[in-house]
């Protein structure tokens, strides 16, 4: 990758004005609940481990204020995302789930289910009982074959996840799988290979409707930088990207407030920290990372699946 690329935030290496998106409504608001994880996956995009901890737990005092401002200012959210690490981890985890659903959002969990959901089980299963589906738990599954999976996540870990994904199903909870495009495979067998697993181990989903397949963010790859022309270009709209409709509550070690990021992507860099409040993270994002390359404009993602 040229060293030059994504230096400046507004003109590209090669003197082009860079892209931007104005946020057009806040659909999702994440919250990242700290970068720990009992897993350390050999492609993580954002290095989560049993080490890092660059991002702290969050805790319910941390996530509320957000919520009320929601509130507050009648914005259109309606979901509400948590992602890691693993969020199953931070211990604060049942109280922040019962928060965000005592406002009366959908909330979405992503988690590997390896081992952690186990002794959470009893306290999800009164949360399933007063909200029901606006639980939803996407669980990671890299791919249907357990080399792999186990591959990316360690040996063993794909009977594990599947055994998790097995009392959710069993229990009625709103469970859906994420996986990653890993191979170069036509996404009709990774949906079929996908239904003979699941098949075979007694759980029943509607797989195109359950199943999110995100493109591979393969860590220096040679991107493009995303300039104002390259929307016509790519026939691809700035309303499209996630940045558009979506927002990421993080806190940094050490520091005592949570900020607002543009996405679910953009962890660490600071250069992307749009304020303290919902209110002050309004402003217009220009695409100066790789990722808003790779993963969004040409790899054509969300983390929320909606797209």
């Amino acid at each position: 990758m040229e060293t030059s690329k994504f230096q400046d935030m507004f003109i590209t290496a090669k003197g082009e004005k860079r892209a931007s998106v104005s946020l057009k409504t806040l659909d999702t608001l994440w919250f990242n609940t700290g970068t720990l994880c009992n897993l350390e996956c050999e492609n993580c995009y954002i290095e989560s481990s049993p080490q890092n901890d660059r991002l702290s737990y969050l805790d319910v005092e941390d996530v509320r204020p957000f919520l009320q401002e929601i509130k507050n200012d009648n914005l259109e959210t309606k979901l509400i995302g948590l992602t890691g690490g693993e969020p199953f981890l931070n211990p604060s985890i049942i109280p922040i789930i019962d928060t965000i659903l005592s406002f009366g959002f959908d909330l979405l969990i992503l988690t590997n289910a390896n081992r952690v959901i186990k002794r959470h089980q009893h306290s999800l299963l009164k949360i399933k009982e007063n909200y029901g589906d606006k639980l939803h738990i996407r669980v990671s599954l890299d791919h249907f074959t357990p080399e792999l999976h186990d591959k990316e996540r360690g040996g063993g870990s794909f009977e594990r996840t599947l055994d998790q994904m097995h009392w959710l199903y069993e229990n009625g909870f709103n469970v859906s799988i994420a996986s990653r495009s890993l191979i170069e495979e036509s996404p009709s067998v990774s949906l079929e290979g996908h239904k003979k697993l699941l098949e075979s181990k007694g759980i029943n989903l509607d797989l195109k409707s359950k199943l999110v397949i995100f493109p591979e963010m393969q860590s220096g790859r040679d991107v493009p930088e995303i300039t104002t022309e390259c929307w016509s270009i790519l026939d691809i709209r700035p309303d499209d990207q996630m940045c558009a409709s979506e927002r990421m509550i993080i806190k940094k070690k050490g520091e005592k407030h949570p900020v607002v990021m543009p996405c679910t992507l953009l962890a660490y860099d600071e250069k992307f920290n749009l304020g303290k409040s919902l209110k002050e993270a309004k402003k217009d994002v220009f695409l100066n990372h790789r990722f808003c390359a790779e993963f969004c404009v040409l790899g054509g993602a969300s983390c929320s699946g909606t797209k």
